[in-house]
């Protein structure tokens, strides 16, 4: 079942309504901004789990309690083997708009290594081993951009706006901001970026290849949790292994023998699990002649396109 391309405020599926560990993390059967919990997460059918930052008051500003949270939610999200795609998202029309200010100009020195250590915004010095997609709406600046660039994809609305905000207040690029964006879209455009602080919005965004999704106002959060609908539908064994593949080429390969290596370390094993499988089905007639469709591979997912 596909949900409609609006904004998603209602859920059909709750696994779990217990609180994370010592972290108010809930699982909800609806959606509301008028709650205690600064990040809330909401599992979804088809394997996809939503992961919403709500801290509307502050355009989801994110200080160090929430980033433990947020940090926490995608460890759990990674861990649990019935989850294979994260929808990452903000309430209340914003997207994140970076560190809390307010919570960083009341911190000494002493303290500093506290604030950014493991990662100011939470999860931003992590790879999970399964895709992620943000859904951009409002703002995503300053460590919010960096939080959208640690995702997989981006979907972006044309009125959203991205930017390295904090240059301005002198806030350093410490969640990978200065790492993912010149692999992204070039030295070049990066630097343009990096060094002005100015905002772009997303059309923008889409023409640089930072936003891999254009879509209309109001609908990111919708079209984000339909592009997961349709990961989740794949061979996943095989598409994570593609994906841990491109990371590694793409951040710590030191050649291209290094890079072929590993993707074929990395990708021996799913022949065998998954691809004799896929080539069988494709030897009776599933997918020839230019017609695929995903609820017909044979795979575990039971899911109508």
């Amino acid at each position: 079942m596909l949900i409609p391309l609006g904004r998603i405020v209602t859920t059909n599926l709750v696994k779990n309504k217990n609180r994370i560990k010592n972290f108010s993390i809930r699982f909800l059967s609806s959606t509301t901004s008028k709650t205690e919990d600064t990040i809330i997460v909401e599992n979804r059918t088809s394997y996809v789990r939503l992961i919403g930052i709500n801290r509307p008051q502050k355009r989801n500003a994110i200080n160090r309690e929430t980033a433990a949270k947020l940090r926490q939610a995608f460890e759990d999200f990674d861990n649990d083997p019935e989850y294979r795609v994260a929808v990452l998202h903000g309430f209340g029309g914003t997207f994140c708009a970076g560190y809390d200010l307010e919570e960083l100009s009341s911190v000494d020195e002493i303290s500093i290594e506290n604030i950014v250590t493991p990662a100011p915004m939470g999860p931003t010095w992590m790879l999970t081993s399964k895709p992620v997609i943000a859904a951009i709406d409002g703002y995503a600046v300053a460590g919010g951009f960096e939080l959208a660039m640690w995702c997989d994809l981006r979907v972006v609305e044309t009125t959203a706006i991205m930017g390295v905000y904090c240059r301005r207040f002198g806030v350093p690029l410490l969640d990978g901001g200065t790492v993912r964006l010149s692999r992204m879209i070039g030295h070049s455009r990066a630097m343009d970026l990096i060094l002005t602080g100015r905002g772009i919005n997303g059309k923008e965004a889409f023409d640089f290849g930072i936003a891999n999704r254009l879509v209309p106002v109001g609908t990111a959060l919708g079209q984000a949790f339909n592009l997961a609908q349709s990961l989740v539908k794949f061979p996943n064994e095989c598409l994570r292994a593609d994906r841990r593949s491109a990371y590694y080429a793409t951040f710590d390969s030191t050649s291209l023998d290094d890079a072929l290596q590993k993707e074929f370390e990395i990708s021996k094993s799913i022949v065998a699990k998954e691809a004799i499988h896929g080539a069988k089905r494709f030897k009776e007639g599933i997918g020839k002649h230019g017609k695929f469709v995903l609820d017909k591979i044979g795979y575990d997912v039971d899911v109508t396109v």
